[in-house]
Protein backbone atom coordinates (compact mmCIF):
# COMPACT_ATOMS: atom_id res chain seq x y z
CA UNK A 1 0.00 0.00 0.00
CA UNK A 2 1.50 3.65 -0.34
CA UNK A 3 1.82 6.28 1.77
CA UNK A 4 -1.14 7.72 0.28
CA UNK A 5 -3.66 5.18 1.09
CA UNK A 6 -1.79 4.83 4.34
CA UNK A 7 -2.64 8.47 4.88
CA UNK A 8 -6.37 8.04 3.59
CA UNK A 9 -7.06 5.24 5.76
CA UNK A 10 -6.12 6.96 9.06
CA UNK A 11 -7.56 10.05 8.18
CA UNK A 12 -10.62 8.06 7.30
CA UNK A 13 -9.76 6.78 10.94
CA UNK A 14 -9.62 9.98 12.55
CA UNK A 15 -12.93 11.36 10.89
CA UNK A 16 -14.67 7.99 12.23
CA UNK A 17 -13.44 7.95 15.56
CA UNK A 18 -14.30 11.81 15.80
CA UNK A 19 -17.48 11.48 14.46
CA UNK A 20 -18.49 8.23 16.86
CA UNK A 21 -16.77 10.19 20.22
CA UNK A 22 -18.42 13.42 19.36
CA UNK A 23 -21.83 11.09 18.99
CA UNK A 24 -21.36 9.68 22.66
CA UNK A 25 -20.17 13.15 23.87
CA UNK A 26 -23.23 14.87 22.58
CA UNK A 27 -25.45 12.25 23.93
CA UNK A 28 -23.71 12.91 27.44
CA UNK A 29 -23.74 16.72 27.24
CA UNK A 30 -27.33 16.50 26.50
CA UNK A 31 -28.17 14.18 29.29
CA UNK A 32 -25.99 16.33 31.58
CA UNK A 33 -28.23 18.91 30.62
CA UNK A 34 -31.24 17.50 31.34
CA UNK A 35 -29.64 16.08 34.65
CA UNK A 36 -28.94 19.77 35.63
CA UNK A 37 -32.33 21.17 34.50
CA UNK A 38 -34.51 18.78 36.62
CA UNK A 39 -31.72 20.27 39.65
CA UNK A 40 -32.71 23.55 39.24
CA UNK A 41 -36.62 22.67 38.82
CA UNK A 42 -36.34 20.88 41.97
CA UNK A 43 -34.12 23.52 43.52
CA UNK A 44 -36.88 25.94 42.41
CA UNK A 45 -39.42 24.08 43.62
CA UNK A 46 -37.82 24.11 46.85
CA UNK A 47 -37.57 27.78 47.21
CA UNK A 48 -40.81 28.62 46.09
CA UNK A 49 -41.99 26.13 48.90
CA UNK A 50 -39.77 27.55 51.51
CA UNK A 51 -41.19 31.20 50.32
CA UNK A 52 -45.26 29.73 50.54
CA UNK A 53 -44.50 28.84 54.30
CA UNK A 54 -42.80 32.23 55.28
CA UNK A 55 -46.03 33.62 53.48
CA UNK A 56 -47.95 31.08 55.72
CA UNK A 57 -45.80 31.91 58.98
CA UNK A 58 -46.27 35.47 58.35
CA UNK A 59 -49.95 35.32 57.96
CA UNK A 60 -50.23 33.51 61.21
CA UNK A 61 -48.47 36.20 63.06
CA UNK A 62 -50.17 39.30 61.59
CA UNK A 63 -53.44 37.18 62.60
CA UNK A 64 -52.39 36.91 65.92
CA UNK A 65 -51.08 40.04 66.53
CA UNK A 66 -54.21 41.39 65.49
CA UNK A 67 -56.04 39.32 67.18
CA UNK A 68 -54.42 40.40 70.52
CA UNK A 69 -55.14 44.18 69.40
CA UNK A 70 -58.58 43.70 69.16
CA UNK A 71 -58.81 41.87 72.68
CA UNK A 72 -56.53 44.00 74.18
CA UNK A 73 -59.21 47.05 72.82
CA UNK A 74 -61.87 45.43 74.19
CA UNK A 75 -60.75 44.33 77.57
CA UNK A 76 -59.43 48.51 77.87
CA UNK A 77 -62.82 49.47 76.72
CA UNK A 78 -64.96 47.32 79.10
CA UNK A 79 -62.43 48.32 81.88
CA UNK A 80 -62.92 51.71 81.51
CA UNK A 81 -67.05 51.02 81.23
CA UNK A 82 -66.76 49.11 84.82
CA UNK A 83 -64.96 51.89 86.45
CA UNK A 84 -68.00 53.88 85.60
CA UNK A 85 -70.00 51.27 87.05
CA UNK A 86 -68.02 51.33 90.12
CA UNK A 87 -67.77 55.08 90.22
CA UNK A 88 -70.45 56.42 88.48
CA UNK A 89 -67.74 58.94 86.81
CA UNK A 90 -66.44 58.18 83.68
CA UNK A 91 -65.87 59.63 79.86
CA UNK A 92 -69.18 60.21 77.36
CA UNK A 93 -67.85 58.30 74.76
CA UNK A 94 -67.03 54.72 77.06
CA UNK A 95 -70.23 53.16 75.61
CA UNK A 96 -69.48 54.34 71.86
CA UNK A 97 -65.95 52.75 72.27
CA UNK A 98 -67.25 49.74 74.04
CA UNK A 99 -69.40 49.35 71.39
CA UNK A 100 -66.96 49.14 68.47
CA UNK A 101 -64.42 47.21 70.73
CA UNK A 102 -67.52 44.41 71.18
CA UNK A 103 -67.64 44.85 66.95
CA UNK A 104 -64.40 43.94 66.34
CA UNK A 105 -64.45 40.82 68.73
CA UNK A 106 -67.47 39.89 66.88
CA UNK A 107 -65.74 40.15 63.80
CA UNK A 108 -62.18 38.57 64.34
CA UNK A 109 -63.99 35.73 66.62
CA UNK A 110 -63.42 32.95 67.01
CA UNK A 111 -67.12 32.53 68.60
CA UNK A 112 -66.31 31.82 71.82
CA UNK A 113 -64.67 34.67 72.24
CA UNK A 114 -66.55 36.33 71.27
CA UNK A 115 -69.84 35.27 73.34
CA UNK A 116 -67.54 35.58 76.30
CA UNK A 117 -67.05 39.78 75.02
CA UNK A 118 -70.98 39.35 74.11
CA UNK A 119 -71.89 38.23 77.99
CA UNK A 120 -69.37 40.84 79.54
CA UNK A 121 -70.93 43.80 77.63
CA UNK A 122 -74.77 42.80 78.28
CA UNK A 123 -73.31 42.25 82.10
CA UNK A 124 -72.60 46.04 81.66
CA UNK A 125 -75.46 46.88 80.63
CA UNK A 126 -77.91 44.88 83.07
CA UNK A 127 -75.97 46.77 85.72
CA UNK A 128 -74.82 43.71 87.57
CA UNK A 129 -72.59 43.45 91.09
CA UNK A 130 -68.79 44.09 90.87
CA UNK A 131 -68.06 40.30 91.84
CA UNK A 132 -70.39 39.11 88.33
CA UNK A 133 -68.92 41.78 86.43
CA UNK A 134 -65.17 40.37 87.45
CA UNK A 135 -66.57 36.79 86.41
CA UNK A 136 -67.29 38.20 83.09
CA UNK A 137 -64.15 39.78 82.24
CA UNK A 138 -62.14 37.05 84.04
CA UNK A 139 -64.00 34.03 81.39
CA UNK A 140 -63.67 36.84 78.41
CA UNK A 141 -59.90 36.88 79.62
CA UNK A 142 -59.39 33.14 79.39
CA UNK A 143 -60.85 32.62 76.12
CA UNK A 144 -58.86 35.45 74.86
CA UNK A 145 -55.68 33.75 76.32
CA UNK A 146 -57.03 30.64 74.80
CA UNK A 147 -57.73 31.70 71.47
CA UNK A 148 -54.06 33.49 71.41
CA UNK A 149 -51.85 30.49 72.61
CA UNK A 150 -49.60 29.88 69.64
CA UNK A 151 -50.68 26.29 68.47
Amino acid sequence: MSDWGIALIAAGSAIAGSVVTGWYARGAGIRQAEAARHAGDRQAEALLESVRMTLSAEAGHREFARRRQVYAEFLGAAEARILTERTGRGHTDDDVLLQRALGHVLLEGPPDAAAAAQHLVDGLRRHERPGELASAKQAFVSVAQECCRPR
